[in-house]
């Protein structure tokens, strides 16, 4: 069973902003892991986030896609069985994880 997928309006149009093909392996990716989007340390394919360079991202989860050269940040609403995506940015210099500390911050 998939978790629900939700998409904050920012992460929307982060992903219209991508080409086709990212845009199309960033959908794959998601659908992947929304199948089991729990951290890894609870048996998930989730790489859970800690405070990287400042940016305290304790709670959330990151998807690599290593060939696009982009990350998509989630949060795990367990109180239903669904992901929220948070940011979907390309790796240079962690501004996806500034980017992601905002967001979060804004929505608490």
């Amino acid at each position: 069973m998939s978790w629900e997928i939700h998409y904050t309006d920012d992460a929307k149009a982060d992903l219209r902003s991508l080409d086709g093909s990212q845009r199309k392996n960033v959908i794959k990716a998601v659908a992947k892991v929304s199948r089991n989007p729990l951290p890894a340390n609870e048996s998930g394919y989730g790489k859970p986030l800690g405070n990287k360079h400042g940016n305290d991202l304790t709670g959330l989860c990151k998807i690599k896609l290593v060939k696009d050269g982009i990350r998509v940040v989630y949060a795990l609403v367990r109180t239903e069985t669904a992901m929220k995506i948070v940011v979907i940015a390309a790796r240079s210099d962690d501004e996806v994880y500034e980017t992601a500390t905002q967001r979060t911050k804004q929505s608490r």
